[in-house]
């Protein structure tokens, strides 16, 4: 046994965003007698703290759960617990984030730990191809949809695997598969969740999501016969690939570098997709894949394209129009707009309504927040207050429709909507296309 300060168990907390530390403890902590995981911290996601990981997902070890702090208490969680060792694991932060951590665990004491991604990847029995990417808002969501239906079309059967979003009632959400709109509204998912599970099944593709990520790996292998790992923020995959494609951002040149751990995950890669190509400068594309070059001389290299339309283009020109876009690419992903700013603007509307007049309470607290943020509304909605606040702001906005570039659905407002809508497309042959199908040609089985 590893015995920490106390003589007993090592004892650990794991500092996360309600997604890869629980899989960090579900893989190395949940059943090892030698270390104690005191509590998660919590961070970028709202409402999180406060509550615990339930006994019936923590183990026999855990039969009163593990309590969820704020990341603002590590100082004294390390001073009150005799903490011996603090697990930092989530993603999407600068590297200088992670170690202001550091630096705290170490004042207080303790080590400061980043588990590998060999150590954290489930092996599945079936072909895996994993998209990652060097930051929030890159497309990796287009490009997942675009290859599963790709694959479809060669008759495979296909289990896309989303990273988690567990926002809820987690003992619930351990195991999640969604077929439908009508398991959405009994999960009670959020607008963050529909974002990336709507189109999927839009598209007649199957989802699988959750917490307790080995028996997600085995529902969903059961019935495919490949696996499509879709990440989140810009994480490692929870499966270990057999084809890892990792996307570059030409829109945010430098970002590959600068982020945790992301930097990590495009050094890994066996593939490296130029994003959004054809919306991008040249001089930004050559440098992304300069960087690309210099840490991962070995990926093969594509460029793609991201086409964004309007469903009905006429009904937006010379309107007075408010523009809805994704929340995480906005707000920890840190752009300042989104496809439906840019979709508004080619639409030739009159205005485009600045959010921050109508902004109710909550709303105004994001753009306090993220104050890089442009003349667009963050479809902000983990909870049911946060919904009603973004369907309060709207409405009280001077805009005469919402040009919306959530692919969630926006339901019950009282100005019309029209989508914007986004999709992966090859911008040079042989691109991503060939890559697939030569990885589908050589996988076993």
């Amino acid at each position: 046994m590893t015995e920490g300060r106390t003589g007993q168990r090592r004892r650990i907390v794991i500092l996360g965003a309600a997604g890869r530390d629980f899989h960090v403890f579900n893989t190395a902590f949940r059943d090892d007698a030698a270390h104690q995981v005191v509590a998660f911290t919590a961070a970028q996601i709202p409402n999180i703290a406060g509550r615990a990981y339930p006994a019936s997902l923590a183990g026999a070890l855990y039969p009163a759960g593990i309590p969820i702090r704020e990341e603002a208490d590590l100082p004294r969680l390390l001073r009150e617990e005799a903490i011996d060792e603090v697990v930092f694991a989530y993603s999407d932060v600068t590297h200088a984030h992670v170690m202001h951590l550091a630096s705290i665990a170490l004042a207080g004491g303790a080590d400061f730990a980043l588990l590998g991604p060999k150590r954290t990847m489930l092996a599945a029995a079936k072909p895996v191809i994993a998209v990652c990417a060097v930051r929030t808002g890159c497309g990796k969501s287009q490009v997942t949809r675009w290859i599963a239906a790709r694959l479809r079309a060669r008759g495979l059967r296909v289990g896309v695997l989303r990273h988690p979003m567990p926002y809820g009632d987690l003992a619930r959400q351990a195991v999640q598969r969604f077929a439908s709109r009508e398991d959405l509204d009994a999960a009670d998912c959020t607008i963050e969740e529909r974002e990336e599970y709507e189109p999927h099944i839009a598209a007649g593709q199957v989802v699988y999501a959750g917490v307790d990520y080995a028996a997600i790996l085995a529902s969903a292998q059961a019935e495919s016969d490949i696996l499509l790992w879709e990440g989140g923020n810009n994480d490692f995959p929870f499966l270990r690939p057999d084809l890892l494609i990792t996307l570059v951002d030409p829109l945010r040149p430098g970002h590959e570098s600068a982020y945790h751990p992301g930097e990590g995950v495009l050094r890994m890669a066996d593939v490296v997709l130029v994003a959004k190509s054809n919306a991008a400068l040249e001089d930004d594309i050559a440098s992304v894949i300069a960087a690309t070059r210099r840490m991962n001389p070995d990926a093969v290299l594509v460029r793609g394209a991201s086409r964004v339309t309007l469903d009905d283009p006429g009904a937006v020109r010379g309107k007075r129009v408010l523009v809805v876009e994704d929340g995480p690419t906005l707000t920890h992903g840190g752009m300042a707009t989104g496809a439906g700013h840019a979709a508004a603007l080619a639409a030739g509307v009159a205005e485009i309504v600045d959010p921050r007049r109508s902004a109710s309470p909550a709303i105004a607290a994001v753009f306090a927040a993220f104050p890089h943020l442009g003349r667009v509304l963050p479809a902000m909605g983990y909870d049911a207050a946060q919904r009603a606040a973004l369907a309060e702001t709207i409405a009280r906005s001077e805009a005469e429709l919402v040009v919306s570039g959530t692919p969630a659905a926006l339901e019950g407002l009282t100005k019309p909507v029209i989508r914007a809508r986004y999709a992966y497309e090859e911008a040079e042959e042989p691109g991503l296309g060939a890559v697939v199908d030569g990885f589908v040609a050589a996988a076993p089985g």
